[in-house]
């Protein structure tokens, strides 16, 4: 991934891709972060993007956290340089040239100028201190290539575009030599990306061919998309990782519902392990149909994905240590009875509320404030019911402590009826109100 940016669903979709396929055929899944594009760097994002990896549980094997015999795993820490040619046009000139294929209706392309320039050209400019940037040759006919998803394809890149800038006038690559560059140096042998790169693979393999260098095998995953079709944005706030963590998803319901939305397993099946996940994939079985991804549906995905962590005991205790962390985090200084922290009480609300609940913070809703706090009601708010509220509550606790084996409706009824002919003058219906209350 780039980082110009924090991880999101799609970029979590690819990973996730490229984790199951090296660990069902005993590979190794490498992260390596793409900083080419200074300008744009984000600060922390290679650290977020690490961290949200582990969050999902999905760590890389290698990375540049965790280091590895095919370090290093930053672009700009390998930049070396293919053949090519150097190119001494101008900003200006390369803004006239865009301006004029626009206003032509054409796709702006570079013209290839300085790929003609003669040794002595170059000398001479290079002498004049003139700025340059190094670009690769295009070849015409390139060869077609097999997709491990889209099957075979081909680019024709030099018909549609001009010669690619390689390297950048500050020495530094772009992404289409680094890429190569890292990909050959790193031994790597499989690279599942999105589809959005397919066009460019054309290129690549031009540029694997002038190394003299042998390509891995491709593999490009259709787009994951909104459920109205629409493409996920990073600029959406809502698709950050971070914001599902924060929000109290589980990463175990993330990846089940971006493989469930998408292809490259047998059938669609809600509740899938990420070791399920790995033993059922086949890159075979990815289509090339856009995924669509409901977004609706992940509460859901989570709930069943809680209900396992509450079954499986050592899971659970995790749980309830979270639970009390939120329980006096929302309540506070509201607790009356610390009881209601006592491990074994907030495991019994965790295995009642199985299978009922989509997301743990669930239970300090207000719906659930009486597992946590006692009732609390105000005198002013009981003697606009009733004056006489002492007094009915010690008639009431006169009638508790009485036999309870005869209790039935009808003697209940009696009793109660009885109670409020020794108030002063409480009607029956303000008592029970009063009744209702304390309940």
């Amino acid at each position: 991934p780039t980082i110009t940016g924090f991880l999101h669903l799609g970029g979590l979709r690819t990973a996730l891709y490229n984790y199951i396929f090296a660990k069902k055929h005993q590979g190794t899944f490498i992260l390596r972060v793409e900083d080419t594009d200074q300008n744009r760097v984000v600060p922390g994002a290679a650290e977020g993007i690490e961290d949200m990896l582990d969050w999902a549980g999905i760590p890389p094997d290698e990375s540049p956290g965790r280091g590895g015999p095919a370090g290093p795993y930053v672009q700009s820490r390998r930049l070396e340089l293919g053949a090519a040619y150097r190119c001494f046009c101008s900003p200006q000139r390369l803004e006239l040239l865009r301006r004029d294929a626009l206003r032509r209706q054409q796709t702006p392309r570079y013209d290839n100028r300085c790929r003609h320039l003669a040794p002595a050209e170059v000398a001479q400019k290079l002498s004049q201190g003139l700025d340059c940037v190094i670009r690769f040759r295009l070849e015409k006919g390139v060869e077609p290539f097999q997709d491990l998803v889209y099957g075979w394809n081909k680019h024709e890149v030099a018909e549609v575009e001009g010669d690619p800038v390689i390297l950048k006038g500050d020495g530094f690559p772009t992404y289409h030599l680094a890429n190569v560059v890292d990909d050959h140096h790193m031994g790597i042998t499989h690279v599942l990306r999105g589809t959005e790169w397919l066009a460019s693979t054309s290129k690549h393999l031009l540029l694997y061919k002038a190394f003299g260098w042998e390509p891995p095998q491709f593999g490009h995953l259709p787009l994951l998309l909104n459920k109205d079709g629409g493409k996920l944005s990073k600029r959406q706030g809502d698709i950050f990782l971070e914001r599902f963590a924060r929000d109290g998803f589980l990463p175990e319901a993330l990846l089940d519902i971006v493989t469930n939305c998408g292809s490259g397993f047998a059938e669609k099946q809600m509740g899938r392990t990420l070791e399920e996940l790995i033993s059922q994939f086949e890159v075979g079985r990815i289509t090339t149909h856009s995924a669509l991804l409901d977004l609706e549906a992940l509460p859901e995905f989570n709930r069943i994905h809680l209900t396992r962590r509450i079954e499986n005991q050592g899971l659970r205790q995790e749980l309830v240590r979270e639970l009390q962390g939120l329980v006096e985090l929302v309540y506070g200084d509201q607790q009356v009875d610390p009881d209601v922290l006592e491990n074994e009480y907030v495991e019994r609300v965790l295995l009642l509320r199985k299978g009922h609940i989509s997301l743990l913070k669930n239970l300090v809703s207000s719906d659930y404030s009486y597992l946590w706090v006692r009732p609390s009601v105000s005198r002013q708010q009981l003697q606009t019911i009733s004056a006489e509220v002492d007094e009915i509550g010690k008639l009431v606790l006169g009638l508790m402590t009485r036999q309870a084996a005869a209790l039935t409706v009808e003697e209940l009824n009696k009793d109660l009826r009885s109670l409020q002919k020794q108030t002063r003058g409480t009607k029956y219906s303000s008592m029970m109100q009063l009744l209702r209350l304390v309940l």
